[in-house]
């Protein structure tokens, strides 16, 4: 019976977003984002899941240059993650996209957001669910606002998702609070975690295989 409880826990603890992190594991990630000058790029804010997917996902399209992952949509003045993770502050997990607007447009960028995650799994995205788990558009004014509500609508009118199925959020951006430095670019900087191995990989893959035009040229 023991043996049986380890092994639930075991796969539990491989297949959750929220699984901790240790404050070793912590430590001995090198996390710094690279100092680049984003001042001249665009900013999109989107939550689909476990954040350590979304960041990967939109660091493989052509024109994004940065990708941030935090916390939006919360009722808190701030957000950190073990808050955010027990639902207590309402806060999705998100990312905040640098783009340049001269090579990718926002509704490419909605394109790449409904192309890689469920937006019909209310609260809940594969193994994670909770509201820090949603899918949500944090729009910043009334044309992202409006981009986004003529792409539902032609996902509905195209037949690719049933009417009124969508459950995607469409909320004014209020902040964006960027999550501890550990959490940064988790997927590339560890391949063989549980989580990444069986949650993070599969996803992007799926991503990477139906949208080649998509994504930016492997330096040779």
């Amino acid at each position: 019976m023991q043996l049986m409880f380890s092994l639930m826990l075991l796969i539990l603890s491989t297949n959750a977003c929220s699984s901790k992190t240790t404050d070793k594991m912590a430590s001995d990630i090198q996390s710094e984002k690279p100092n680049v000058d984003l001042s001249n790029y665009e900013t999109a804010v989107f939550a689909s899941g476990c954040f350590w997917c979304v960041e990967a996902v939109f660091e493989s399209v052509n024109g994004v240059s940065e990708v941030i992952s935090g916390y939006s949509g919360g009722i808190s003045d701030d957000a950190f993650y073990p808050q955010v993770s027990a639902g207590s502050t309402d806060h999705a997990e998100a990312v905040e996209v640098y783009y340049d607007p001269t090579v990718i447009d926002y509704n490419t960028l909605l394109k790449v957001f409904f192309g890689s995650h469920d937006p019909t799994t209310l609260n809940r995205q594969g193994p994670d669910a909770g509201r820090q788990y949603r899918s949500a558009i944090f729009y910043k004014n009334e044309t992202e606002k409006q981009q986004a509500e003529a792409y539902i609508k032609s996902l509905y009118d195209d037949g690719s998702y049933k009417q009124g199925s969508i459950t995607t959020e469409l909320s004014l951006l209020n902040a964006f609070y960027p999550a501890e430095d550990y959490h940064q670019d988790f997927e590339r900087k560890n391949p063989n975690q549980g989580y990444v191995r069986a949650v993070s990989v599969p996803r992007l893959n799926k991503f990477l295989a139906k949208y080649p035009e998509l994504l930016k040229k492997k330096k040779h």
